[in-house]
């Protein structure tokens, strides 16, 4: 491990979560993901070889404990010292949105990483009775189809048509729908200006704003956003 050989709180604190892909590590896990391949697929681009490190790394320093799972092995969660992170995650994630949250580069979005989100975010008070199918055609230069099966308070991404009747179908830009999830813009501003569009069944399109909890980093962004205007 590098050090600053610093006698120095931030210095101490850096050498332990100063490395690439750490923070995203802890935020996946204040996220609630406790799983190795949970973790890994809200990392698209991580080596699992730098994720095992990392995850060493952090339960030699009391940040993660590892749990004995069934036979697929074990999963991870935050110790006190952990969890305490969740604060300066906030702060980042604050920072970032004031200060670092600029227009979205193309190679910075990826609709199956969204989805993955999404699926994670419902708001299980708003949803209907029954299975609902959600078809999502994003558009980012070609088309990417994905369908989201809802049923008894949980969702599933499917890469192939599951087979099911579409309750709705969302079409949309996919730089605008990452904006609209992360707070940056409101949907019914992407919809007025056909970024983003909702076809289906009449009470299915008034009620899907509000079958998720969006982003938790929305209020920080719609919060930066505010304050600029």
């Amino acid at each position: 491990m590098q050090t600053y050989r610093q006698y120095c709180p931030v210095a101490k604190a850096h050498e332990i979560l100063g490395d690439r892909w750490t923070m995203l590590i802890v935020r996946e896990l204040v996220a609630g993901f406790s799983g190795f391949n949970d973790i890994a697929r809200g990392l698209p681009g991580i080596p699992r070889s730098t994720l095992t490190d990392r995850l060493r790394r952090l339960e030699a320093h009391g940040i993660v404990a590892r749990v004995p799972g069934d036979a697929k092995g074990h999963s991870y969660e935050l110790t006190d010292a952990g969890r305490d992170l969740k604060a300066v995650l906030v702060a980042m994630g604050k920072w970032g949105a004031a200060w670092a949250f600029a227009t979205p580069d193309p190679e910075d979005l990826d609709p199956g990483l969204l989805l993955w989100r999404m699926q994670n975010r419902l708001n299980l008070e708003t949803l209907p009775p029954g299975r609902v199918t959600i078809a999502f055609d994003f558009r980012k230069g070609r088309k990417y189809r994905f369908w989201f099966v809802i049923g008894d308070g949980e969702a599933s991404v499917c890469l192939t048509d599951p087979g099911y009747e579409i309750g709705l179908t969302v079409n949309a830009d996919l730089s605008a729908f990452y904006q609209v999830w992360l707070g940056k813009m409101p949907l019914r501003r992407a919809v007025k200006a056909g970024l983003i569009t909702l076809e289906g069944k009449p009470a299915f399109e008034r009620a899907f704003p509000k079958w998720f909890l969006w982003s938790p980093a929305a209020a920080f962004v719609a919060e930066a956003a505010a304050r600029r205007v």
